[in-house]
């Protein structure tokens, strides 16, 4: 099965918690504290990989997790990072966020990684906490949680050519004659159900080719398999319209020639404006030649027409300069520009206050960060607590909104009374 899309949910690695402990040793119970630091959380790192052609690993697997990091030690031993992990993709996956639609990235070149979301940073143990004044903290902070994103991953095929045409009109067995190919070839009635690609040596040059699977009328409307394919064709530099001339399929050549890019105008992306050279498949039939000199008679100089026979190889070196001739005055292929969208981690510590009758619930950013500071059980890190809320003016809020001492005030599911 092709799959050239996908909706999946990957997450970062939690951040493993720092740990509360005390140096134990013979003589000596209860030494000062030695709580090490949790490890951060893995990334989520998108490569791309040449060797791969189609989304098939992301179609029924769609959640994607990495590793958390682990938990502090005693005697300062940080605990271990969660590995990264790394999710390969063919050449020409653009990554999208779901909610926004905005491009992550375009996965362009071979090898190319983008990190799209960083592991959750490694609390830390009681060693860190202990001052001039605080020499026994009982209290550690905990790893930073990652929230899970749902991302669009969209293949468009990179390559320099794209062959397009009707189906059963040659692409696949011209692709297998020219590249290093070896597409499923029969004489179908029906198109080939993926793209199909292919190196293409000419002399000491190299190029890409695709055999778009075959359009039909409609397909911009999603007649057939319709803009399935059609979005393969907006990565290539070049077209070559294959044509049965041979008309044994019931149709009519140039009629045909008509069709197929009245679907690429319809589609629009600039497809329909790619440079062609139309290659006139199976002049090797009976009754070929009164088509290919009508075909000639309507298109003029439009287009470099090559005659050619895939079965028997007539003039296939002939479209393969054709087609080096044409590349050669054509700018090379480049990625897609966008502005780049990134998940980042808020920079900014922000807090509202909700009011319900003589219940105050505080959310935001800062409630984060303090979930992860505070430990309820220890008077320490709830005198911190206060501190903080204090110093920025939240307790004075409080009141102002007509906090009392007889008011519930909630912060990150925890329950408190009002205390000046």
């Amino acid at each position: 099965m092709f799959i050239d899309r996908a909706k999946i949910t990957i997450k970062a690695g939690d951040g493993g918690s720092g740990i509360t402990s005390f140096i134990h040793y013979k003589g000596k119970v209860g030494g000062g504290p030695d709580g090490g630091d949790g490890g951060k959380g893995g990334d989520v790192v998108f490569k791309a990989d040449k060797h791969l052609s189609s989304l098939a690993e992301y179609y029924y697997k769609t959640k994607f997790v990495a590793e958390n990091g682990a938990n502090g030690e005693p005697k300062e031993c940080f605990g271990k990072s969660g590995r990264d992990l790394i999710l390969k993709v063919p050449l020409g996956t653009i990554i999208k966020d779901k909610e926004t639609g905005s491009v992550i990235a375009d996965m362009f070149y071979d090898g190319m990684e983008k990190t799209v979301l960083i592991g959750g940073e490694g609390g830390k143990g009681n060693a860190r906490f202990k001052n001039a004044r605080r020499h026994a903290p009982h209290f550690s902070q905990t790893g930073e949680k990652t929230e899970s994103k749902q991302v669009l991953l969209e293949l468009k095929t990179i390559a320099d050519v794209g062959f397009v045409g009707f189906p059963n009109v040659g692409k696949s067995t011209i692709l297998g004659k020219l590249t290093n190919a070896k597409p499923k070839i029969a004489n179908y009635h029906f198109t080939t159900l993926s793209p199909n690609l292919g190196v293409c040596e000419y002399y000491d040059n190299q190029f890409i080719i695709a055999d778009i699977p075959g359009l039909i009328e409609g397909a911009a409307e999603g007649a057939g398999l319709g803009v399935e394919f059609l979005r393969h064709i907006e990565r290539t530099r070049m077209l070559v319209h294959v044509i049965d001339v041979s008309g044994t399929e019931g149709r009519d050549p140039y009629d045909d020639y008509l069709k197929i890019n009245a679907e690429l105008k319809k589609y629009g992306k600039e497809v329909s404006s790619l440079k062609q050279v139309v290659a006139l498949n199976k002049t090797d039939v009976f009754g070929a030649e009164e088509n290919v000199k009508k075909i000639r008679e309507k298109l003029g100089r439009k287009h470099r027409i090559v005659e050619i026979s895939a079965i028997t190889g007539k003039n296939l070196d002939e479209l393969k300069k054709a087609i080096f001739d044409t590349l050669s005055k054509l700018p090379p292929l480049k990625p897609l520009e966008y502005e780049e969208f990134s998940y980042k981690k808020p920079e900014k510590l922000e807090y509202e206050i909700l009011k319900e009758g003589e219940t105050f619930v505080i959310i935001g950013t800062l409630v984060e960060v303090l979930k992860r500071n505070v430990v309820m059980t220890d008077m320490q890190s709830l005198a911190y607590l206060h501190k903080v809320l204090k110093d920025r003016g939240i307790i004075k809020e409080l009141k102002e909104m007509g906090a009392t001492e007889k008011s519930t005030i909630i912060i990150g599911g925890e329950q408190f009374e009002l205390l000046d």
